[in-house]
Parts: structure tokens; C-alpha cells; sequence
């Protein structure tokens, strides 16, 4: 089950939307490492900052022989606006029905306020070539953790 993914299990296979109209699939990425970050809300501050960080460095990605991609439960139109607004260079990707979110365990219970909600939890999982999970990193705290990711994807070569 979701919540039962763990490091060296094989990643859930997905198909979701992506901003430009395009589509991205696990198997489009068989052969390189894929980072995958969940992230709550487009247009949010840490959010923002994140995604303008993993755009910062995708190049350094890029030579690591990773990509990126992140996905929210927004809606495309917001994920295409949300990228000219910041001029963001990674991919974006849309799971508003959360199947796939709950796939990976990030779809939870949050609260806030005292008012319970689900939403999705920030995380990142680094999948290898092999499309096996190398690492994981839940409830991500955002400053500091692209660096993280980067040393991870540079140390599978």
C-alpha cells in the first residue's frame, strides 16, 4: 500500500497532465533518474521557493543525469500560469483526482487551525534507471533541500 513505499521497492507506474499540454509517464523516464516532488499548492511562498530553486538548478540536474518533475493536485491552466509567472524551467504535473498522490503515500490528513483537511504532504523521491526508489525524503523542509536532492542524484552517477 501507499504508505508502505520505502526505498528499494519499484516505483508506482503513473500518466498525468502536464503544463504546455504535454503528458508525463513513469516509463517516459526508464533509463534515468527522475526526481519526483510533491509539493501542496502552486503560488504558495514555499512552494514558490522551491520550485523556482529545483529551476535554478536543473542544468546541475541535468549533468547528474537526472530530471525533474513536480506534481500538485492544481489544475494545468494554474500550473502554466504558475510557470510564467516565475519562469520556471522544470516540468509540472496535474493529479486533481489524487490517485496517483495517494499512490505515493503524499496524499494525508493535514490540519490547520485546528480543522482537519486533506492535502498533500511535501516530499521528494529520487527513482533510479532502474525505476526502483533510491531515496525519499518526507515532510521536506524547503531550505536546503534541492541541495540534498542534487548530492543524491550526483552520488547514482
Amino acid at each position: 500500500m501507499a504508505n508502505e513505499l520505502r526505498e528499494g521497492l519499484k516505483a508506482p507506474a503513473f500518466s498525468l497532465p502536464t503544463d504546455g499540454g504535454g503528458k508525463a509517464q513513469l516509463k517516459d523516464y526508464a533509463g534515468r533518474n527522475l526526481v519526483l516532488y510533491f509539493y501542496p499548492k502552486d503560488d504558495t511562498s514555499g512552494c514558490t521557493k522551491q520550485a523556482i530553486s529545483f529551476s535554478e538548478h536543473i542544468a546541475d540536474f541535468e549533468a547528474a543525469g537526472a530530471a525533474i518533475l513536480g506534481v500538485s493536485a492544481d489544475p494545468i491552466a494554474k500550473h502554466d500560469k504558475f510557470k510564467a509567472k516565475h519562469g520556471l524551467s522544470i516540468r509540472l504535473a496535474s493529479d486533481e483526482d489524487t490517485t496517483m498522490l495517494a499512490r505515493y503515500g503524499v496524499w494525508v490528513e493535514k490540519s490547520m487551525y485546528g480543522k482537519k483537511y486533506m492535502g498533500i504532504e511535501r516530499s521528494t523521491f529520487l527513482i533510479g534507471a532502474d525505476g526502483k526508489i533510491v531515496r525519499i525524503w518526507r515532510k521536506v523542509k524547503v531550505a536546503g533541500h534541492v541541495e540534498e536532492v542534487l548530492e543524491a542524484a550526483r552520488a547514482l552517477g
